[in-house]
C-alpha cells in the first residue's frame, strides 16, 4: 500500500499563509499594504526545522535550535510596519536566526543586512535565503552589539533579541530620520519594545508595549 504524504502543497500552504495574515495580522490592527503583502509572499515553513512544519504558520514563536526562535508572525509584522520601509533604503538586522524575518524586509526593496552571531545559523539561513532567491540580503557572522560600520548609516535598524540597554554603535549607525526598533530588558521576564527615531542628531523614544524576546548576547 503507497502512502500519501501528509506534508501541504504549495497550493495549501498558500492558503495556511493566506489565513495567517487575516486572522493573526490584519485583524490586530497591521494595515501597511506593502507588509501585508511581503507575509503574503514569504513561504514561512522553509524558515523553521521539519519538527516543528506543522506549526509554521501558527500564532507564537518557534525554536531553530542553539537556544534561539522564530518569532511569531504578528510581532515580526508590528516590527516591520513600524519602520516605515521606503523601496531603496538599507535596513540593518541584529539576529538573522532562521532568516524569516529579513526575506520579509527584503519583499519590501530594500537591502538587507543581517548579522547572526551563532555560526551554525548564520550558516543555515545564508544557504537559505540564496535558495530562495533574495539577492538584496547581505549576511555577517559576528556579535550584532557593534552594527556594521561598513555599510552604516542606516535608514532603519531592527534588533530581534533583547538587550538590557541600546547599544551605542547602532544608535550611532542609525541615519538622520531613521528608525531603529528594539525590545529592551532583563532575560526571561516581559521586555519593552522601543521605536526610536533619530531627529536632528537626537533619538525620540516609543513604548510599543510588552514583547518577550531570547536575549542578545556577545562580548557585551
Amino acid at each position: 500500500m503507497i502512502l500519501q504524504s501528509q506534508t501541504p502543497t504549495a497550493d495549501a500552504y498558500s492558503v495556511i499563509r493566506e489565513d495567517m495574515v487575516t486572522t493573526q495580522i490584519e485583524a490586530r490592527g497591521i494595515n501597511d499594504p506593502a507588509v501585508l503583502l511581503a507575509m503574503r509572499s514569504v513561504p514561512r515553513h522553509k524558515f523553521v526545522p521539519p519538527e516543528y512544519l506543522d506549526q509554521s504558520y501558527a500564532d507564537h514563536p518557534l525554536p531553530i535550535g542553539y537556544g534561539q526562535t522564530i518569532s511569531q508572525p504578528y510581532i515580526v509584522a508590528l516590527m516591520t510596519e513600524a519602520l516605515q520601509l521606503k523601496p531603496g533604503q538599507s535596513v540593518l538586522e541584529i539576529g538573522t536566526g532562521s532568516g524569516y524575518q529579513a526575506a520579509v524586509l527584503a519583499e519590501l526593496d530594500v537591502d538587507v543586512y543581517t548579522i547572526e552571531i551563532i555560526p551554525e545559523l548564520a550558516e543555515l539561513a545564508r544557504q537559505r535565503l540564496i535558495d530562495l532567491g533574495y539577492a538584496n540580503i547581505e549576511t555577517l557572522n559576528a556579535d550584532g552589539y557593534f552594527g556594521w560600520e561598513e555599510h552604516a548609516p542606516f535608514d532603519a535598524i531592527i534588533v530581534t533579541a533583547a538587550p538590557d540597554h541600546l547599544p551605542q554603535p547602532l544608535a550611532n549607525q542609525l541615519a538622520e530620520g531613521g528608525r531603529l526598533i528594539i525590545p529592551i530588558g532583563p532575560v526571561g521576564l516581559v521586555q519593552t519594545l522601543w521605536l526610536f527615531e533619530k531627529i536632528n542628531g537626537d533619538l525620540q523614544a516609543t513604548n510599543l508595549g510588552g514583547v518577550r524576546f531570547v536575549p542578545l548576547t556577545g562580548e557585551h
